[in-house]
């Protein structure tokens, strides 16, 4: 503890997507200092839809967030995770209608966040990077620029060239204060897990967040994640994801890697094989890579299944990050 507030270390998960709304709820366990720093380049599905009709930021990815540490349970929880099934609102999440509500009360997106963590009593915060309305671009291999992140995957599994890099339009969009002054005061900044270029990676291009992260004394884990995903990290191995990771955070901005060697059983993997995906697990050149480049691999059964779904041991990764900032002091 630092600073004499809450209980637990101060960490910082920046992020976005499923898997990092997974992690969340093992650390909001650990500690009351937590925040998340959101990705807000989200444009498709209902997302996109109250991005474009209504002109504010996505509420996707923070709303996943917000549900996954609150302390708000039953049929509010419920409530908030509906999705319409028909109309005009077909696919639409109520959790999203009510963000959208707030920003329209509040005039602000940042205020109807807050509003939000009353609402549900958050334990921690939940930031959305920055303020801009930015879209997500990649430029491929071949050349080919794609800009919108939801359009990202498809359009580089259909002209099969790999992410060469990703920019943000309009580029160095400013930071959310809030989340610059997290990230210096933490004892921890956890990155991922999550869809590398589309939910990690944008909080990167941000001005100012690599440069926080630099410049923090806080221990810097990434959390590898478990498959590759198609369209993304093909093929991708642990010491890849690393360096991808690296060169948008920072050059030595990763002190730790966490990353699952537990082989999944063949009925679970196949239906991610169907869709392309490869199960990633280190090997002795990963090990020995990040060993030369002063990276501490920890590495351990770190899966858990879930109706058919592969996620992290949310617990388990938290009594890891748990033990890292245990003998922290200032």
């Amino acid at each position: 503890m630092r600073n004499g507030q809450g209980i637990g270390p101060r960490i910082v998960v920046i992020g976005g997507g499923t898997g990092l709304s997974v992690i969340l709820r093992g650390f909001k366990r650990i500690t009351d200092n937590l925040t998340a720093v959101v990705t807000v380049a989200d444009d498709g599905g209902g997302s996109g839809i109250l991005r474009e009709d209504l002109g504010m930021l996505p509420p996707g990815d923070i709303r996943s967030c917000i549900l996954a540490m609150a302390d708000e349970e039953g049929l509010m929880m419920e409530l908030l995770k509906y999705r319409f099934t028909e109309g005009m609102l077909e696919g639409q999440s109520f959790g999203n209608l009510l963000i959208a509500a707030l920003n329209g009360i509040c005039g602000n997106f940042d205020e109807a966040v807050a509003k939000t963590h009353e609402i549900l009593r958050v334990r921690g915060r939940v930031l959305p990077v920055t303020g801009s309305n930015i879209r997500l671009c990649a430029e491929l291999e071949n050349g080919h620029i794609i800009c919108g992140e939801s359009q990202i995957q498809p359009e580089v599994q259909r002209l099969g060239s790999a992410i060469r890099k990703v920019f943000l339009d309009p580029e160095k969009p400013k930071a959310n204060q809030k989340a610059i002054e997290a990230i210096h005061e933490a004892d921890l900044i956890v990155m991922g897990p999550g869809s590398l270029f589309t939910s990690i990676i944008p909080n990167f291009l941000v001005d100012g967040i690599s440069q926080a992260v630099t410049e923090a004394r806080g221990r810097k884990v990434l959390i590898c994640n478990m498959m590759t995903q198609p369209g993304e990290t093909d093929h991708y191995s642990v010491i890849e994801h690393v360096k991808r990771a690296e060169e948008y955070a920072g050059k030595g901005n990763i002190e730790y890697v966490i990353a699952n060697n537990q082989a999944i059983s063949a009925d679970i993997l196949e239906p991610y094989r169907k869709d392309g995906a490869e199960q990633i697990i280190p090997n002795e050149m990963d090990r020995a890579i990040l060993q030369s480049e002063n990276i501490v691999l920890i590495e351990n059964n770190f899966t858990e299944v879930k109706k058919g779904y592969i996620r992290h041991d949310a617990q388990r990764i938290a009594s890891i990050v748990s033990s890292l900032s245990c003998d922290w002091t200032d």
